[in-house]
């Protein structure tokens, strides 16, 4: 029988077997030798001789004995037993290799080339085996020098096993690039969202800060900011000629809240309250009250604060353009000179350069026969061109106000018209400023739109209240027929009110006294009170826009020291 633990020796005799040990090895049946006995009939010891155990065959056929003293299986040191090795040619010139009993290949050693050698000797012709029942005939020699039974053949590895391994790696990276395109176009999602927001973001920036915004364009912007509480910075200048005569005035408005300068042009034949509360026009309270009288009256007239005055002579106007090395400005007319037949100081057309002199002469010019609001508009021309000359740094501005050498008013010094300056300065040089002049009645009253458009478009909003202490202002409408402002001021004057204006109107048959705001309701009543009219007349509507309460004097309304 065949077995790949043992191979196969025809030449060794075969033991029996007797059955399988537990772990399927085949047990073989121990010989007894035969017995021998001594001279004195004791059991002989016969000569310790093992026969040589052949262990292989090597190249050349030849059997391969087992090395003396060295049992079979057994490790030598008392060990567990050791494994019982074949040395096999592996058919390759100088490598053997090794099986153990297991029949599964253990290493292969390589040895070097033999020189040359004898030829083997011929090996004697020996008889066939014979054939023991139950076991395998051996096979013949085929000149190999080994047989297959020696070997113990490991499986080789398919061929498809790489395809397998090709196909796993290009599901892998099939996958990977699907998941990095799949993470690519999520950060190109992003990316196109964060843009288009800031570019939203940035539109309606631009938008709102240009006031294209459907209900938020700049005069919207103005109007709705207009409606609450404004901070505004208001100066009044008296240009004075010293030449030939006669003042000019104007108010510089720096509207902070609405981001707006304004120069506010106001005629000489405006009709303001004198230091006794008596009616007088600006340009003798100018003359007759100085600045602080003045600045007081026009306050109270317009419901603005006003918080210095800055006289200017024509000589320091001259300075002051030379000393921002002229103004360009756009002139409406020629300005002939000093003496007949000489050239025009000044020429009309579109960015006209004037120097200092030029600057005046246009400045303080009213050709005969032409309106007072004429020259106001020169005037106020050649201030815008001065503001959009000189520096919108503050301390640039004081220096340049410090070198005119200029005495000031009290109200007003250098540092503080310096900065008022640069203000207005910085919003000519954008655009945003424009210059205005207040109408009027023939007799020097605001009418009740112009007491608005001035209040709301141009002071920053509507009338403030009083400061604590302040008089009430009240504007009179006279509807009588009859002269009755200059009566119905003295008596409110005398009442401790601040008459603010009077304008004529259509006759009425009743009086009436009109405020705006329901804290004013009392005031009403003591108005109405001090002018002998009944508690019926007091009513809620629409003042002046100038004033807290509003008389309108009727055909029942009583003069003082009048005759029937």
């Amino acid at each position: 029988m065949n077995d790949q633990q043992h191979p196969y020796d025809p030449y060794y005799p075969q033991p029996q077997i007797i059955g399988y040990d537990e772990y399927g090895q085949p047990v073989y049946q121990q010989q007894v030798p035969q017995q021998h006995y001594d001279p004195y009939g004791r059991p002989a010891q016969p000569p310790q001789q093992q026969q040589p155990q052949h262990y292989g065959y090597d190249a050349y056929g030849q059997p391969v004995q087992q090395p003396q003293g060295q049992q079979p299986g057994y490790d030598p040191y008392g060990q567990q037993p050791a494994y019982d090795y074949q040395q096999y040619d592996t058919g390759q010139t100088g490598q053997f290799g090794q099986v153990d009993r297991t029949g599964q290949q253990w290493a292969v050693r390589t040895e070097p080339a033999p020189g040359p050698q004898a030829p083997p000797p011929a090996r004697p012709p020996q008889a066939a085996p014979t054939a023991v029942p139950g076991q395998r005939p051996a096979p013949e020699d085929d000149g190999r020098g080994y047989r297959t039974e020696q070997f113990s053949f490991i499986e080789e590895p398919d061929e498809d096993s790489e395809d397998v391994i090709d196909w796993l790696k290009f599901t892998e990276s099939r996958s990977e690039r699907r998941e990095e395109a799949r993470r690519r176009g999520r950060n190109r999602v992003v990316a196109l969202v964060v843009v288009l927001v800031l570019a939203a973001v940035g539109g309606v920036g631009y938008l709102w800060s240009a006031g294209k915004l459907p209900g938020m364009s700049a005069d919207e912007q103005k109007q709705n900011t207009a409606t609450g509480p404004q901070k505004r910075d208001t100066i009044v200048v008296h240009l004075h000629n010293t030449t030939g005569g006669g003042t000019s005035t104007a108010l510089l408005v720096d509207n902070t809240t609405t981001k707006q300068g304004t120069t506010v042009l106001l005629p000489n034949s405006l009709a303001v309250a004198n230091g006794e509360g008596a009616t007088t026009t600006l340009a003798k309270s100018v003359e007759e009250d100085g600045s602080s009288g003045t600045r007081e009256a026009v306050g109270n007239l317009l419901g603005a604060k006003i918080t210095g005055t800055w006289r200017l002579d024509t000589p320091y106007l001259e300075n002051l353009v030379e000393l921002v090395s002229n103004i360009d400005i756009t002139t409406d007319t020629d300005v002939p000179g000093a003496k007949p037949g000489d050239e025009p100081l000044v020429k009309k057309g579109e960015n006209q350069t004037l120097n200092g002199r030029a600057a005046v002469a246009y400045a303080t010019y009213r050709a005969p026969g032409e309106a007072e609001a004429k020259q106001l508009q020169r005037f106020g021309a050649v201030l815008y061109g001065v503001l959009r000359k000189i520096s919108d740094d503050p301390k640039a501005a004081t220096m340049t106000i410090e070198t005119l050498s200029q005495i000031l008013d009290p109200s007003l010094p250098e540092k503080d018209l310096g900065a008022s300056l640069a203000k207005l300065a910085e919003h000519a040089k954008v655009g945003d400023y424009k210059t205005a002049v207040l109408p009027v009645e023939p007799d020097g009253s605001l009418s009740e739109a112009t007491g608005d458009s001035v209040v709301k478009d141009i002071l920053g909003g509507k009338v403030s209240a009083p400061e604590q202490g302040a008089a009430t202002r009240v504007a009179i409408r006279d509807a009588t027929g009859k002269d009755a402002t200059e009566a119905a001021r003295v008596v409110l004057i005398n009442g401790g009110y601040a008459v603010v204006g009077g304008t004529k109107a259509g006759t009425e048959a009743k009086s009436q006294v009109v405020y705006g705001d329901d804290a004013q309701k009392a005031t009403a009543a003591e108005v109405a009170k001090t002018l002998g009219l009944p508690a019926g007349s007091v009513t809620k509507g629409k003042p002046a826009g100038n004033a807290e309460v509003t008389v309108n004097l009727g055909e029942d309304y009583k003069i003082p020291g009048a005759t029937r």
